[in-house]
């Protein structure tokens, strides 16, 4: 393994019978996982080149269920990994045996729907394209929308602020975000935030957004539905080299456009996907764009043109604009699938960085470079808009040597993500993943600034502890108080 795990508490591991003793009396006997064979299935998460079998798999299905574990387990020195769904693609979800796991997956209810005031409050373990489909009637939606949305769940989008094609518009989960029950480590429960958009003192929702499951377990969660535009259409361009596409998309920012999404495909992905999702994707391409713009026919037309007209400036081998909801569906069926599609025909890492769009071009360069370096493929679909790279490398698990030469891309993509400006993630988290990369983006001194605020909530760190920091040089709450 190339990803290095702290070694397990043998006390705890010693004390399992113990333990789930002490489980079973606080849910029902279906939620509770503890054969080997059961436990399996909660081993991994998206990365699942890494496995972990936990102590004990825990499945909740109210608050206060969830308050009575996390006390039980703050009690005796029990590690927690809260889990959603487990599409992580950065490890967040991978246990320890000395750790249970904590899924929300039978907390599925929509709690309330408020429609004068535009909010839905709803269980944390419902999907996110399940909160779309139960406000639709109304017509409105949930705007984060990541790829995994049929299955993700809204907890996992809260503990990596997931976003989406469509965030180049309405932004990621912390921007559609309006409050949370949380459960904190010693079974606690807090509201956070609430129905407002401005919440009075600090903004602790700002802080528990994107804290990887590290501050506590998200139960409910409250937030903002918004009406649905009177029509959308997507286009889609051809390029015939990455750059072309690269300076393209930065020239559609710089102009002052702000489609509802702009999504870049290179021709690795452009011909997997086609081949899975029959979208009728310009198969010649070096590269696509996904360009949708939203509203009347007036003002998609009027957009379109001045996209158009852009676009011409940069050497398009086609231009295509849908002329149905069928087509419309068919574009976005290829995107949405491209991850899985990948999966068809090969095994692959999919690293998630984000930089400055007017470095597109360079970046996409030096990303196909450092590929061929290692003797990989690699396909790149993501979310242009904003600068939200997902370039999936290509790698034969089969083949000694080949997962780790993956890795060495993925670490080489994401320090020049950092050092032309951007960062280590944008939407998948830290994870196990990048946790080692992080002093590449932080000083000592920033790091030791963000677990300080960490040991508040969790000075022994038993929550989700193997992710996000490095695994030397933590300042554990206990002796740094």
């Amino acid at each position: 393994m190339s990803i290095a795990f702290p070694a397990p508490d043998a006390a705890v591991v010693a004390r399992r019978d113990a333990i789930i003793e002490g489980l079973s009396a606080l849910v029902a006997p279906e939620a509770l996982v503890t054969t080997e064979d059961e436990r399996r299935a909660f081993e991994t998460d998206g990365l699942t080149a890494y496995r972990k079998m936990p102590l004990a798999v825990v499945l909740p299905s109210t608050t206060q269920e969830v308050s009575a574990v996390m006390a039980f387990c703050h009690a005796n020195g029990v590690r927690v990994v809260p889990r959603g769904a487990g599409t992580s693609l950065a490890g967040g979800a991978i246990a320890q045996e000395d750790a249970i796991i904590l899924g929300v997956g039978k907390m599925t209810r929509i709690l309330d729907l408020d429609f004068a005031n535009r909010i839905a409050r709803v269980e944390a373990g419902i999907t996110n394209l399940a909160i779309s489909g139960a406000v639709a009637h109304e017509g409105f939606f949930y705007a984060p929308d990541p790829s995994s949305q049929l299955a993700c769940t809204i907890a996992g989008n809260i503990a990596m602020n997931s976003g989406g094609a469509h965030c180049l518009k309405y932004g990621v989960t912390t921007n559609n975000l309006m409050g949370v029950t949380l459960v904190t480590n010693d079974g606690t429960v807090v509201e956070i935030g609430g129905e407002h958009l401005d919440s009075g003192g600090y903004d602790l929702l700002g802080l528990i957004c994107g804290s990887e499951g590290q501050l506590g377990i998200v139960t409910e969660a409250t937030v903002r539905i918004l009406r649905a535009a009177e029509g959308a259409r997507p286009a889609l361009v051809g390029f015939s080299s990455v750059e072309d596409a690269g300076a393209c998309t930065a020239a559609i920012i710089a102009a002052g456009i702000i489609p509802v999404a702009i999504e870049y495909m290179d021709s690795e992905a452009i011909l997997i996907t086609d081949d899975f999702a029959k979208a009728g994707y310009p198969r010649d391409a070096a590269a696509m764009l996904i360009i949708e713009v939203e509203g009347s026919d007036e003002e998609c037309a009027d957009m379109l043109a001045r996209i158009e007209a852009i676009a011409a400036q940069f050497n398009p081998t086609s231009i295509r604009v849908s002329k149905s909801e069928a087509e419309s569906a068919a574009i976005w069926k290829g995107r949405k699938s491209a991850f899985g599609a990948t999966g068809r025909i090969s095994d692959y890492i999919c690293m998630d960085g984000t930089i400055p769009t007017g470095q597109l071009a360079h970046v996409l360069e030096r990303i196909g470079a450092i590929c061929a370096e290692q003797g990989l493929r690699v396909a790149n679909v993501f979310h242009a808009g904003d600068g939200n790279l997902h370039p999936l490398i290509l790698f034969d698990i089969n083949k000694p040597g080949e997962l780790q030469k993956a890795e060495a891309a993925g670490d080489a993509i994401l320090k020049l993500c950092v050092e032309v400006g951007g960062c280590l993630t944008g939407e998948h988290g830290v994870g196990i993943e990048k946790r080692e990369l992080m002093r590449f983006q932080y000083a000592q001194e920033d790091l030791e600034q963000q677990m300080r605020v960490r040991n508040v909530f969790d000075p022994a760190w038993l929550m989700n502890p193997a992710k996000v920091f490095p695994l030397e040089g933590r300042v554990d709450g206990r002796r740094a108080a």
